[in-house]
């Protein structure tokens, strides 16, 4: 059972805690030097998705335009090569 948990942590849990501990200060201080903060951050991420959302799809029409014409492509493309291995065998 240690050995598994091990293996999930990537080496004991002390020596796995002692590491996150030192990033987290790391990471809080340069986070801090930058005066930024969790929610900061949080704010950033949203807006940079929602923002990607918009550019690429504006709407869902868009979106259903853009997955019709991509499976005009591959679908067919992945007939043919599935039936080219069926052939194979």
């Amino acid at each position: 059972m240690s050995e598994r948990i091990n293996q999930i942590l990537g080496g004991s849990p002390i020596g796995v805690a002692i590491r996150l501990i030192l990033i987290s200060i790391l990471v809080g201080f340069i986070l801090s030097w930058l005066n930024w903060n969790p929610n900061d951050i949080i704010d950033w991420v949203i807006r940079s998705v929602e923002w990607a959302w918009r550019s690429l799809f504006g709407s869902v029409e868009r979106a259903v335009y853009y997955f019709l014409l991509g499976a005009a492509i591959v679908v067919p493309v992945f007939i043919i090569s599935r039936l080219l291995k069926m052939g194979r065998r």
